[in-house]
């Protein structure tokens, strides 16, 4: 029992506490500055594409996540049945997902959601499903 103990403690040690953003071993940064978002994977970047967050009278929040839930589509209710293929939802009514905006991506204009590219937001719905919810943290920083 003993040596159980000993092993769980070392583990946690090596990857971090369960529910950090350090034991995570998909991450996704959202930068609001530079309206980026760079995916890592056990520490290694794979990923940095341009986004789109909120625009003026609308807000992106600010902190460290889990996802909550995944839909390979869905439509948004409060804006006009608005589609929002490969959404990855982190908090409330918050998610990443694909857009056909992508002009504006790079820059906000968004109502709070954090926009990607179609083919980006799969891929990054695609890392989170085989990472496991669990397994990812999405960052979101000034």
């Amino acid at each position: 029992m003993r040596t159980l103990v000993l092993a769980a403690a070392f583990v946690t040690v090596l990857v971090g506490a369960p529910g950090s953003a350090k034991a995570a071993s998909l991450v996704a940064k959202v930068d609001i500055s530079s309206q980026t978002m760079t995916v890592s994977q056990h520490g290694r970047v794979l990923y940095r594409w341009p986004v789109s967050t909120a625009r003026k009278g609308y807000v992106t929040p600010r902190g460290t996540y889990r996802p909550q839930r995944l839909h390979r589509m869905w439509y948004s209710r409060k804006y006009d049945m608005s589609p929002m293929p490969y959404s990855v939802f982190y908090h409330r009514g918050y998610a990443i997902h694909g857009t056909g905006a992508v002009k504006h991506l790079g820059r906000p204009a968004s109502h709070g959601c954090v926009r990607l590219h179609t083919g980006n937001a799969a891929i990054f719905y695609s890392l989170v499903k085989k990472a496991g919810m669990g397994n990812t943290r999405i960052v979101v920083v000034d």
